[in-house]
C-alpha cells in the first residue's frame, strides 16, 4: 500500500471516535493487550510518563516532552487527536514518525486487525509503542485518549502519572458526576508509582485519595506544593513567578503557550518535573526554565490560543467544553480588540447548551461545522445558539467562514475559531486577507 492508501485503510476500516463517537470506544484493554503481545510488548521496552485529565493534558504532555528534550533525552510523545497529519500523534523529539513506518506497521498487523477488529485508537496506541521501542527512546510522554482506567494507553508502567484536572466532558462514557469521571481518570494510578494531581475539588480529592490508598501509591497535589505569586501577558508570552512552598524560593518562568489557563498547567508541570528530578532525571528548575519558552518549537504544539494572523488577529483554540470555554472567556478579558468575531462549530455529543450559555454575548457569531459525521450541522447549532441570544450566519465549512469574516473585519478586530478540535484542524494556514 502507499501511505495515502494506508491512511485511508486506517480511517475507514477501523471504528474511529472522531467520526462516530461513543460507538468506537472499546471499554476494555483486551485488544490493546493482544496487539502489543503480537508485537513483543513494546510498551515495556521504554520508560514513560502517563498523563490524564479533562482539560490541559495535551498542553502538559507537550511541556513535559519539551523538558525531557531540553534535558538531553530522546523523547517520544504520543497525543491525540491530530489536527492535520495523522503522524502528529506519534513524535520523537518533535519529529513525526515516518510514512514508511506507518505503512510497514499496518501491513504487518493487518491480519490481526481483520481477526480482532480493533478500534482506530487501539491501533494507533500499538503503533506508537512500536515506534518508540524501535527507535529506542529514553522516555515517552503518553497522553491518555479518553478517561484513563480503560483507555488503551493504560498498559504502560510509567515513571510518573499525572492527572491535570476533572471536568464535565464525555459524560455519556465516563459518568455524569465529577466523582465518577475522577474515578475513571484515577484508573491510571499504579502501585508504587507517584501521581501528581493538578487541580482538585473536595468531590474529586476524596476519589483520588481513596484510589491512591487502594493501590498503595503516593499522591502529590501540585497546588499544595507550588503557587503563582505574579504573572504578566507580554508579546504573546506568559511570564510567571512561582513560589515553592517548601523552600519559599521564587522563580520566573516564560512560556510560549500564552493561554491564561496555562497558569494552572505550569504548576502541574513544575511539580512533575521536580518529582522526576528527585528520581534522578535531568528535569531540574533550569531545564524547565529553558524548555518552556520553546515548547511549540520543540514539540510542534498547535491550537492552544494560537495566533495565526495579525491585523486582524486570528486565534485558534481547541476549547470545546465548559471548562475550555470558561478559560477562553478569561483570556479574552486580557486581550484588546475592537470587535470580537467567533467562528464556532461543535460535535453532537458535547454539552452544547452549557457551552452556548457561557459564550460571550457581545460577539459576532459565525456558525459552521467540521467535515466529520460527528459534527453538529451549522444550522442546528445556529438554532440552539439563537435560543440563548447568540446570532449569526451559517457557513458550509470553517475556511468559508474565515474568508468572509476576514473580508469584513477591521484591523483591530479579533477573530476566534473554537468549539472543536476537528474544526480547528481544518483551518487552512497560511491565510490571506483578500
Amino acid at each position: 500500500m502507499t501511505y495515502a492508501e494506508t491512511i485511508d485503510y486506517l480511517f475507514t476500516r477501523l471504528p474511529m471516535f472522531s467520526r462516530i463517537g461513543a460507538a468506537a470506544y472499546k471499554k476494555d484493554l483486551t485488544n490493546t493487550i493482544r496487539l502489543c503481545e503480537a508485537l513483543g510488548n513494546p510498551q515495556y521496552q521504554f520508560k514513560s510518563i502517563h498523563i490524564a485529565g479533562t482539560n490541559g493534558k495535551g498542553s502538559v504532555s507537550h511541556m513535559m516532552a519539551a523538558i525531557f528534550q531540553t534535558g538531553g533525552y530522546k523523547t517520544g510523545l504520543y497525543t491525540s487527536p491530530h489536527l492535520k497529519d495523522f503522524r502528529e500523534r506519534i513524535k520523537i523529539n518533535g519529529e513525526m514518525c515516518s510514512e514508511a513506518f506507518v505503512i510497514r506497521f499496518t501491513e504487518k498487523i493487518q491480519p490481526l486487525i481483520e481477526e480482532i477488529e480493533p478500534s482506530f485508537f487501539e491501533i494507533t496506541v500499538a503503533m506508537a509503542f512500536s515506534w518508540f521501542a524501535e527507535q529506542k527512546v529514553d522516555i515517552a510522554v503518553i497522553e491518555v485518549g479518553l478517561g484513563g482506567r480503560l483507555d488503551s494507553t493504560n498498559i504502560i508502567h510509567p515513571e510518573l502519572s499525572i492527572i491535570t484536572n476533572i471536568g464535565m466532558d464525555h459524560m455519556n462514557m465516563l459518568g455524569n458526576t465529577l466523582s465518577a469521571i475522577a474515578g475513571e481518570k484515577a484508573g491510571i494510578m499504579k502501585m508504587g508509582i507517584p501521581c501528581v494531581i493538578g487541580e482538585s475539588v473536595p468531590e474529586t480529592k476524596r476519589v483520588f485519595d481513596h484510589i491512591a490508598e487502594k493501590v498503595q501509591t503516593a499522591l502529590i497535589y501540585a497546588a499544595e506544593t507550588k503557587s503563582i505569586v505574579n504573572w504578566t501577558y507580554e508579546h504573546h508570552q506568559l511570564i510567571v513567578t512561582m513560589i515553592d512552598h517548601a523552600s519559599q524560593e521564587q522563580r520566573e518562568y516564560r512560556l510560549d503557550l500564552p493561554g491564561i489557563y496555562q497558569l494552572k498547567n505550569i504548576i502541574t508541570v513544575a511539580e512533575a518535573a521536580s518529582q522526576l528530578a528527585s528520581k534522578g532525571w535531568n528535569t531540574g528548575v533550569h531545564i524547565v526554565q529553558n524548555a518552556l519558552p520553546q515548547v511549540k518549537k520543540l514539540t510542534g504544539l498547535h491550537g492552544r490560543w494560537e495566533i495565526i494572523h495579525e491585523n486582524p488577529a486570528v486565534i485558534l483554540d481547541v476549547g470545546h467544553n465548559e471548562d475550555g470555554i470558561k478559560a477562553i472567556n478569561q483570556q479574552l478579558a486580557y486581550v484588546p480588540y475592537e470587535h470580537l468575531h467567533i467562528i464556532i462549530g461543535m460535535v453532537k455529543d458535547k454539552d452544547i447548551d452549557t457551552v452556548l450559555n457561557i459564550l460571550p454575548k457581545n460577539a459576532h457569531y459565525h456558525f459552521t461545522q467540521a467535515q466529520i459525521p460527528r459534527a453538529l450541522d451549522a444550522v442546528s447549532l445556529q438554532h440552539q445558539a439563537n435560543r440563548v441570544g447568540l446570532t449569526g450566519d451559517c457557513y458550509a465549512d470553517v475556511n468559508a467562514a474565515l474568508k468572509q469574516v476576514l473580508a469584513i473585519a477591521d484591523p483591530k478586530d479579533l477573530i476566534l475559531i473554537c468549539g472543536s478540535v476537528f474544526l480547528v484542524g481544518e483551518v487552512m494556514i497560511p491565510i490571506a486577507k483578500d
